[in-house]
């Protein structure tokens, strides 16, 4: 029998939690909910969840506290959930580290469609031994970004990095001076299904810049207007 893959479910509106948690349990997810920050903090530790469901307005800590501490020790995906509807708290949310976020109330088949795109994302299927060719790398000078294993090295350090950053950065790696607009990015990285603004791309390059510097063979560039392209030099 196939292992249930685990989602931490953090909320202190016990109605909504168990309406989430009932959704999750019929798509054959095993859950657990945690009613205030502390807990979850506790929880996440003792659970090892495969994904955070992760409210902002908690009792005691708040979500962002919450994420913040849980990216200083781990890459577990994060979807925030609010009735903050406001820009700033999407990107405060989404510069935390948090890899969805969705405003509250939300249409449950929603979020369990963005739970399972989000858990497709963050699990990279190991290569076949047989096919080392199945290996999706991309290199430039002090520059090595690694979709198979999710890992970047950067001037001869690994660089600790969410699943959505690592994509956005593989993705344009792999088409250097090929321009894309955030519209695309969204597409191609977020998915179809994902309702979102241009903003979200905008943050994860933010990200991205701050772990990665312009290098004199390469870098991040932005082309005012339309998006953002991998520059060779």
């Amino acid at each position: 029998m196939a292992v249930k893959q685990k989602i931490l479910i953090v909320d202190d509106d016990e109605n909504i939690a168990e309406i989430i948690s009932l959704y999750l349990n019929k798509e054959c997810f095993e859950t657990k909910i945690s009613p205030d920050g502390e807990s979850a903090l506790n929880d996440f530790k003792s659970f090892n969840p495969d994904l955070i469901l992760l409210d902002i307005m908690l009792p005691g800590i708040d979500g962002y506290g919450v994420c913040r501490e849980i990216r200083s020790a781990s890459q577990t995906p994060i979807i925030m959930l609010s009735a903050k509807g406001e820009v700033f708290d999407k990107v405060l949310g989404l510069e935390l580290g948090a890899d969805d976020y969705m405003e509250k109330p939300f249409d449950s088949k929603e979020l369990v469609a963005r739970v399972k795109a989000v858990l497709r994302r963050y699990k990279a299927a190991p290569p076949s031994e047989s096919d080392e060719n199945s290996v999706k790398e991309v290199s430039f000078p002090d520059l090595k970004i690694n979709l198979t294993n999710y890992s970047v090295e950067y001037m001869g350090a690994l660089v600790d990095m969410p699943p959505k950053e690592l994509e956005l950065l593989y993705f344009l790696a792999s088409s250097p001076n090929h321009v894309f607009t955030r519209e695309q990015l969204l597409d191609r990285l977020w998915g179809y299904e994902y309702v979102g603004d241009t903003r979200t791309v905008d943050v994860h390059i933010k990200r991205l810049r701050e772990k990665i510097n312009d290098h004199e063979h390469w870098r991040i560039a932005t082309i005012w207007g339309i998006g953002y392209k991998f520059e060779t030099k």
